[in-house]
């Protein structure tokens, strides 16, 4: 009787703490922030770039898209990024330089951010946070692969709105479609053959 109960105590504290991981693990709520303000840096980019919330400064990643690299800091990404967009290196960097001057230019009035606060890893020492990045209502990613700055790869997540990141994924796709048809940003070069890039 006493190994019984023993057994009864241990599947007890298991299932607590599993609960418990359960918990942990939920999704944080959205929090809004507006009239956010970008800050210039020397490490801002295209997808990944310093912002001021009333007192508080914060860096933020978009989820959904990759902008090219600005520099050959990660030579290994740059060349996966050419490789991509089918450019050379030097294109590839020039195209990173547009997607930076593209986002300030842009965020140079009140915008919005929408975050869980979930950690973006990075090589640097400040901590980052994903985010969705609002001008006008219109989101920065979607504005960024329209103009062919930035391809569809990073964390996806179900936006604030309650939209599936499946949904939102293959409306990225569609305005990629258009904009390597345009031949926009990082596509005006591209050596790539419209079957290489189309999934199957």
């Amino acid at each position: 009787m006493a190994k019984q109960l023993r057994h009864l105590k241990n599947f007890g504290v298991l299932l607590f703490f599993a609960t418990c991981d359960i918990g942990s693990a939920a999704p944080k709520p959205w929090v809004l922030l507006t009239n956010c303000l970008h800050i210039a840096g020397k490490d801002n980019d295209g997808d990944s770039f310093r912002v001021r919330s009333g007192t508080n400064e914060f860096i933020f990643r978009l989820y959904f898209v990759d902008a090219p690299e600005t520099n050959l800091r990660y030579p290994e990404r740059t060349w996966e990024q050419s490789e991509y967009f089918g450019i050379t290196l030097d294109e590839t960097i020039m195209a990173g330089a547009r997607a930076r001057e593209v986002v300030g230019d842009l965020l140079q009035k009140p915008f919005v951010v929408r975050t869980r606060w979930a950690h973006a890893p990075g090589r640097g020492r400040e901590p980052r946070y994903y985010g969705f990045v609002e001008i006008d209502g219109k989101g920065l990613a979607e504005i960024l692969v329209s103009q062919g700055l930035a391809r569809i790869k990073g964390v996806f997540a179900a936006l604030p709105n309650g939209e599936k990141a499946k949904v939102y994924a293959e409306k990225l796709r569609r305005l990629e479609a258009e904009a390597r048809q345009k031949k926009l940003g990082a596509w005006a070069h591209s050596k790539k053959q419209q079957a290489e890039v189309d999934p199957p």
